[in-house]
């Protein structure tokens, strides 16, 4: 049987409790005894398919958050400065007044490229940073390019990975099996294929999913007396 731990995460790069997930998941590895056995890998998930590379200017993520949900502006600035205190928290920092969304399904082709690799994390890590703190247009091209770039990647091999068919059925197969699962929100977690736990969860929660995967598998793994 094998020593590693899986932990699979569904997540989308626009998504701010997916970041605060990913760096709850962080922290509730880093405390975890076995550590070294576990591995994570990071699903594909759109929030909105739909959306456009980049919104007209003007269009500002507080006046499509209010019309999303039915609110008044005034309501979807508070929504959004309570997120960046919950993530404040987890050591992160968050300007939604720089950020600029888009269509994500490109850097989703990016990330399958870098979780051939074992990268996926350090260049969600990089997107993530990019879209939240430092005003980065998450849908454009050039954008992209530079983030992966800075990440370790040849540019070579990221415009390659942006034009690949066979990256965009990887993202489209994370989709089906997040469909299949029956997700409907993200960040999503499923330790040890067996334990499930959805939304930014504390890192204490996830630590006891670690624990008792980790403490089924050692069970199961033992041979028979």
């Amino acid at each position: 049987m094998s020593d590693e731990l899986l932990v699979d995460v569904w997540s989308d790069i626009i998504c701010p409790w997916c970041y605060i997930g990913k760096r709850r998941l962080e922290q509730a590895v880093q405390r975890f005894a076995a550590r070294e056995s576990v591995r994570v890998t990071w699903h594909a998930f759109e929030l909105d398919p739909t959306a456009p590379r980049a919104y007209e200017p003007g269009s500002t993520l507080a006046s499509r958050l209010a019309e999303k949900y039915g609110k008044p502006l005034a309501v979807a600035r508070e929504m959004m400065d309570h997120v960046t205190e919950v993530a404040a928290a987890d050591g992160l920092e968050f300007h939604f007044d720089r950020a600029k969304d888009g269509n994500t399904f490109d850097a989703h082709r990016l990330l399958a490229l870098a979780r051939a690799t074992g990268r996926a994390g350090a260049l969600g890590e990089r997107f993530m940073r990019g879209y939240f703190s430092e005003g980065e247009a998450i849908g454009e091209t050039e954008s992209l390019v530079r983030l992966a770039v800075e990440t370790g990647f040849s540019e070579h091999d990221v415009r390659a990975a942006l034009e690949s068919e066979e990256l965009a059925r990887a993202v489209r197969k994370d989709q089906a099996d997040a469909r299949a699962l029956g997700i409907r929100g993200v960040p999503f977690f499923l330790v040890g294929q067996k334990y499930a736990a959805s939304g930014a969860q504390p890192s204490d929660l996830l630590a006891q999913l670690l624990e008792r995967a980790w403490a089924e598998k050692s069970t199961n793994s033992r041979p028979m007396a």
